[in-house]
C-alpha cells in the first residue's frame, strides 16, 4: 500500500480520528505516526475538526423508556459476524463485495453506477447503523441496524472536512433506503476528505445550522 498517496493519507486521518479503525491497521498507523510529521500535521485537523463539533452538544441524559425500547428491537437482532468483519479488513478490494453481501441480506440493492464515494456509519459500540453511496449528485442512503427515534425527533447528516465546521446535508429516515439530492456546493465538499456523521435533531433538522443533539454514528468517505 502506498502511503504517500494523499487522499488514502486524508482518509486514514480521517478513521483514525474517528475512532473506528481496526486494532491492527490502529498500531500500524501509529507506527506511521511516528516517522511522519505530515501524516501527525493531518490527524491533528481532523481532530480539532471533531472536537469542534461535539464540544458545543450539551449532554442529555436518555430516558429508560427509550433505553427499554431500544434493547427491545435491538438485543433479539442476530449478530452476523462475518459481514461485520469484512468491513474491518481494510482491503479495498473487499468493501464492494461486503456491500452487496449487505443489500441482499436486506433486500435493497441501490443502482450505484455513479457512485464515487461510500461510507459506513458506525456507533461507539462499532455496529455498522448506515451505509452511504455518494454520486455526482444525490445520495443514496441505508439503514443497516434499527435506529430508535421519538416523533419529535429527527436524523440529519453532516458531512465535516478537516478544519471546517459540520455542513447540513439533509434530514434523513431511521429505516429503510432513502435518497438525497446534493447541491453543487454540497457535492463539492463530498470530493474532499470528509467525515459523515449522524445526530439527534428536533423534529425537521437543526434549528441553527449546526448539530445541536449527540452524534449517533460516524465514519470516514472513502473512494471507491
Amino acid at each position: 500500500m502506498n502511503y504517500q498517496t494523499p487522499a488514502l493519507r486524508r482518509a486514514l486521518a480521517g478513521d483514525y480520528a474517528v475512532g473506528l479503525m481496526p486494532a491492527l491497521a490502529q498500531r500500524r498507523f501509529e507506527r506511521l505516526l511516528l516517522e511522519d510529521k505530515a501524516l501527525r500535521a493531518e490527524l491533528a485537523q481532523w481532530q480539532t475538526c471533531l472536537a469542534s463539533m461535539t464540544e458545543t452538544i450539551p449532554e442529555s441524559p436518555v430516558a429508560e423508556h427509550v433505553w427499554q425500547r431500544i434493547r427491545a428491537r435491538i438485543e433479539p437482532q442476530p449478530v452476523t459476524e462475518p459481514a461485520k468483519r469484512g468491513w474491518w479488513n481494510g482491503l479495498r478490494i473487499g468493501v464492494v463485495a461486503c456491500a452487496l453481501a449487505v443489500a441482499v441480506v436486506f433486500g435493497v440493492i441501490h443502482n450505484l453506477d455513479d457512485s464515487r464515494y461510500r461510507a459506513t456509519l458506525r456507533s461507539d459500540t462499532a455496529q455498522a447503523v448506515f451505509r452511504i453511496d455518494a454520486g455526482a449528485d444525490q445520495l443514496h442512503i441505508e439503514a443497516l441496524a434499527l435506529t430508535a427515534i421519538t416523533p419529535a425527533h429527527s436524523l440529519q447528516l453532516w458531512a465535516i472536512a478537516a478544519g471546517s465546521k459540520p455542513v447540513s446535508l439533509g434530514v434523513i429516515a431511521a429505516t429503510g433506503r432513502s435518497t438525497l439530492k446534493l447541491d453543487q456546493a454540497q457535492s463539492r465538499l463530498l470530493g474532499k476528505a470528509v467525515v459523515l456523521a449522524i445526530s439527534l435533531e428536533p423534529k425537521g433538522g437543526s434549528p441553527t445550522g449546526q448539530p445541536t443533539g449527540p452524534v449517533l454514528y460516524k465514519g470516514a468517505l472513502a473512494d471507491l
